[in-house]
């Protein structure tokens, strides 16, 4: 049996640790949050599911040591995190250990391989979603939602293939891609239409559409983004920033907020500097101008620097 740590058991990383270990995968949720840890331990996971409530019996933890070596690290907190996250998580981490990324935008994966080795890291992107309730509480949105995972050179490999099984016992709907970063990208690029424009306009989605400067601004974005991509040999689905915007709004309700816009009415760190923010630097690295990213990634950034005053 595969052993599988979270480092990182928010609502997404409790979500899919809590499926995981339903489905009999001896699985460990790693978080800073004692609350949550100690209810897990305590009670179980209350995991909710196509409407249906029920407990899991899954271990968590604060820290790594004493866990043991695992098989597989599936890194989840929020993307400024992921060195220290990471450097904590090396104690679980043995000679056939993979240290799988599903965050938000991109960089991480460079900071994992830095830390691990590229060797032992697999990139992923998920659809799936999920809500923390309270402490030990979190409902799941799995139902139709895919997860895409790969080798980040583009091999099919066993390791890959075993992972994506176990993930699909589960009930996890999963599917091995031979280019993910082209699928990170494409993620991205969502991200990049208006991740940054709701922070900075305070605008959940519905309105944030109505603004025709706003999505104008999305699109000159996304087709720097694009343009970067091309000139760095990434295979985008599509090279439309227009098919970027939509997908960004699909299916969701006007009022929805996207973490970055929730983030910034916390008044907590943004994930800019790994969206908007990679795309600046991978400008940089082929030679691409990127003014309208600059730009967006500067104003969140002095947003967040008026969070200390």
């Amino acid at each position: 049996m595969m052993k599988i740590c979270f480092a990182g058991a928010g609502a997404l990383g409790s979500s899919l640790g809590g499926v995981l270990a339903a489905a009999g995968a001896d699985v460990v949720l790693v978080d800073t949050w004692r609350a949550h840890v100690d209810s897990i331990n305590r009670h179980g996971l209350c995991l909710t599911t196509n409407a249906q409530e029920h407990r899991v019996a899954v271990r968590a933890a604060t820290g790594f040591e004493s866990l043991g070596t695992m098989d597989l690290v599936i890194v989840l907190v929020k993307s400024f995190a992921t060195r220290e996250v990471m450097q904590s998580a090396r104690a679980v981490v043995g000679e056939d250990t993979v240290v799988m990324s599903i965050q938000n935008g991109l960089g991480h994966e460079e900071i994992l391989a830095e830390l691990v080795g590229r060797h032992r890291v697999i990139g992923a992107k998920t659809y799936a979603g999920g809500q923390l309730l309270s402490p030990g509480h979190v409902v799941a949105g799995i139902a139709g939602k895919e997860t895409l995972m790969g080798e980040l050179d583009g091999r099919l490999t066993d390791r890959v293939q075993q992972i994506a099984q176990t993930f699909n016992r589960a009930g996890l709907l999963t599917r091995v891609s031979d280019n993910i970063m082209g699928v990170m990208w494409d993620k991205l690029l969502i991200n990049v239409a208006t991740g940054a424009l709701t922070g900075i306009t305070r605008l959940p989605y519905g309105p944030l559409g109505e603004v025709p400067e706003v999505q104008s601004c999305a699109l000159e974005a996304v087709a720097e983004a694009i343009a970067v991509a091309k000139a760095s040999g990434i295979q985008l689905s599509s090279t439309d920033p227009r098919d970027a915007w939509h997908k960004a709004t699909a299916g969701l309700p006007v009022g929805f907020k996207p973490s970055l816009l929730q983030s910034v009415e916390k008044r907590e760190r943004t994930e800019i500097d790994f969206i908007n923010g990679a795309v600046v630097r991978w400008g940089e690295r082929c030679g691409i101008a990127t003014p309208v990213n600059r730009t967006l990634l500067a104003c969140v950034k002095g947003i967040e620097r008026s969070f200390s005053r």
